[in-house]
């Protein structure tokens, strides 16, 4: 496949439309219309539903799109790569993550990361402690709030979702709960108060919803952070409430209560004004949105 084709379909993907692809690709929206039809006719397949409201991706489409954004996303981070050549990022990297993001989704990550750039040597602090990027107790942060801190760069990474969830043995022992009140028949693990998270009650709502005010449901089980709280639902111990990220590709863990929405947290990326032009943070920092970008949240 010509990569010329699939860059404007990558970009008409993206945008929703020719005309908006045009605009930034520098194409008019002829142009555009012309190359996504050559393409299709050059796999014989149709990309895209034409419809008043714009465009959407077919099934054959959506396949077409991972692949050349996954292409594209390479293509960019090459480009970096060449661009520094006379100057490759190198040195120590300390980036600090939440548990769970840490643990769970960013570290099989990284090794992609160390492969480009080899002369960087990353750590990785995986606490929920917020560390003080100003006293250099690492460079660069994920964090699961805006930084108060007006001397710090942020860039939003996703916005993390939190369900219940449980295990089939679980769910055959106790059944689906049908509503809150039937919470009270559950188990439910819970955060310790031990957490270092700045505030628990939000991912603690399994304590407290459908009952009278002041009244507190008991927990089987209690865990100071969120991978000691999945591994536990993870055995079969209880309910508990879970960032999507960690238990959606789970095949132990089943969606309990999809109508029941849990808290939602906006993450950053963030690292000291005086870091900003430093070649090992600003690659880090894109090969993490690119990673974002290639994973459903």
């Amino acid at each position: 496949m010509d990569w010329d084709k699939l860059r404007i379909f990558h970009a008409v993907a993206d945008a929703g439309s020719f005309t908006k692809a045009g605009d930034v690709l520098g194409l008019s929206q002829s142009a555009v219309s012309r190359q996504i039809s050559s393409l299709e006719d050059d796999i014989s397949t149709t990309l895209f539903h034409r419809h008043a409201r714009g465009l959407l991706l077919t099934e054959q489409g959506e396949t077409l799109y991972k692949t050349a954004h996954e292409m594209a996303g390479k293509l960019a981070l090459t480009e970096a790569q060449i661009k520094d050549s006379k100057h490759t990022p190198q040195g120590d990297l300390i980036i600090t993550s939440p548990v769970g993001l840490g643990s769970t989704w960013l570290t099989p990550r990284l090794k992609e990361f160390t492969d480009m750039y080899p002369q960087i040597n990353l750590s990785l602090v995986v606490t929920d402690k917020e560390l003080d990027l100003g006293m250099r107790e690492a460079d660069a942060a994920i964090r699961l709030r805006i930084p108060p801190q007006a001397d710090l760069i942020q860039r939003k990474l996703i916005t993390v979702h939190h369900h219940i969830y449980a295990t089939h043995d679980y769910i055959k022992a106790f059944g689906i709960p049908q509503g809150a009140d039937d919470l009270n028949k559950h188990r439910i693990v819970l955060y310790g108060e031990r957490s270092e998270l700045l505030d628990v009650s939000p991912l603690n709502w399994l304590e407290w919803i459908g009952m009278p005010k002041g009244k507190k449901r008991e927990a089987v089980l209690k865990v100071n952070n969120i991978y000691g709280v999945m591994r536990a639902v993870e055995s079969g111990l209880g309910l508990g409430v879970l960032p999507d990220y960690m238990a959606q590709n789970n095949p132990n863990l089943i969606h309990v209560a999809p109508d029941s929405e849990g808290p939602s947290y906006d993450t950053y990326f963030v690292y000291p004004e005086e870091l900003r032009n430093s070649k090992r943070i600003n690659v880090f920092r894109d090969f993490l949105l690119r990673k974002v970008s290639e994973t459903k949240f």
